[in-house]
């Protein structure tokens, strides 16, 4: 139990904490029943869709004053990653509060940058436009979503695919971005698309004490030198500086590593076949389709075969002009907030809404923190979620009043 001393929105956002939706067996029962609860006490309209048995996808709704206007849209995901109790100093799930010795507290918990945080954030803002009487123009859907840490294909992917998303009439979306120790907060108006690949060499065996020609290996070898030449060449155009002078960050870059290689049975016989996977992260500055095309030229060229794991083939990125980028950034403004515009490295469910036609901000309004997402001991500040929650009521009000 909780001292009494302890602000109410942080005990409700330490019981969000609390509930247990790791990977892989994510507590979403639990979860939307604590959802569908907030929903209850603040006063918000409340449905569930499951695309998938067992996958909810949960809506909190504030209705606006003009609800045939372009909705906004808040969008979380509920699940987070596995942890490694050993190598954390408080328990994962117990969303400890301890003071940090200089007048404030560190809220340790898994899930507690990505992106348990933002979510409670949107539900904090929407009670207090619902306590003191703020009526919005555009009506408001708090979304949270299951899967995305596993890629979110039954989750976002299927959700806005559906009638149930088509009836938000969604206009614009905020969704999760990534914490800077430096004092900017980070705009994504893209991200980087994954394509995982796997390059499998067959060629002639034999006994290891022979020189054997045209092997698996030698093949395998070749194609792994063509990659890590690429990645080489992307580093160096990461260190160089912008047309502008200013730093390019990783998303501006195409990322390669090789990340799997799988050959042999026994230190004597050369074996007939080989693999080689790599992680690939496309920025989205470039032809996916081009760059697609040249891999299976390097595959043809080194007589390989060439196994697309994953491949995202869309690079729409969210326009920095119009009606709702002018709120957004009038809001930060107003606020007095420094901000950069990014590609984010990774991806998220913002390429799933993008896709459909939604722009998308990947935001989480976190500054002067280590990046600590997916990492042991991962926390956040009281003072950061109560930011968080100011941070959402401004831009959130100013998005929704835009018409």
């Amino acid at each position: 139990m909780l001292s009494s001393d302890v602000p109410e929105s942080v005990q409700r956002f330490i019981e969000y904490l609390q509930i247990k939706t790791v990977q892989p067996t994510p507590d979403y029962a639990s979860c939307t029943l604590f959802l569908q609860r907030q929903a209850e006490e603040i006063g918000l309209e409340f449905s569930v869709t499951e695309c998938i048995a067992g996958k909810p996808i949960v809506v909190l709704t504030l209705p606006g004053l003009s609800p045939s206007e372009p909705s906004i849209i808040l969008n979380s995901h509920t699940d987070v990653v596995p942890v490694f109790p050993s190598l954390w100093t408080q328990d994962p799930f117990g969303a400890a509060r301890v003071a940090d010795g200089e007048g404030d507290y560190r809220i340790y918990a898994r899930g507690a940058q990505d992106m348990k945080i933002v979510g409670m954030a949107y539900l904090e803002a929407l009670r207090a436009f619902k306590q003191d009487g703020t009526r919005l123009q555009r009506t408001v859907h708090a979304v949270f979503v299951p899967d995305e840490e596993i890629g979110g294909h039954e989750g976002m992917e299927l959700f806005v695919e559906s009638e149930e998303f088509r009836k938000l009439n969604a206009g614009f979306a905020l969704d999760e971005g990534m914490a800077n120790p430096k004092d900017e907060l980070r705009v994504f108006y893209g991200e980087r698309a994954p394509c995982w690949i796997k390059f499998v060499a067959r060629g002639n065996a034999g006994h290891g004490s022979q020189f054997i020609e045209d092997t698996a290996g030698e093949r395998l070898h070749r194609v792994v030198g063509r990659m890590l030449a690429f990645r080489s060449e992307q580093l160096e155009l990461l260190q160089r500086p912008l047309d502008d002078g200013g730093e390019r960050t990783l998303g501006d870059v195409t990322s390669t590593n090789l990340t799997l290689l799988q050959a042999g049975v026994q230190h004597n016989v050369v074996p007939a076949e080989a693999m080689a996977g790599f992680d690939i992260r496309m920025t989205p500055a470039v032809d996916y389709l081009g760059f697609r095309r040249w891999l299976e030229q390097v595959a043809q060229e080194e007589g390989v075969e060439l196994e697309f794991v994953q491949f995202w083939a869309d690079n729409t990125m969210t326009p920095r002009e119009g009606t709702f980028w002018a709120a957004f950034a009038g809001a930060l403004q107003q606020l007095d907030i420094k901000y950069r515009n990014e590609i984010f490295p990774a991806a998220t469910d913002s390429r799933y809404l993008r896709r459909a036609g939604v722009p998308a901000l990947g935001v989480s309004p976190l500054c002067g923190l280590p990046i600590l997402l997916h990492d042991h001991d991962e926390y956040v500040r009281e003072s950061d979620y109560t930011h968080a929650v100011d941070f959402y009521k401004c831009v959130v009000k100013a998005l929704a009043n835009t018409v």
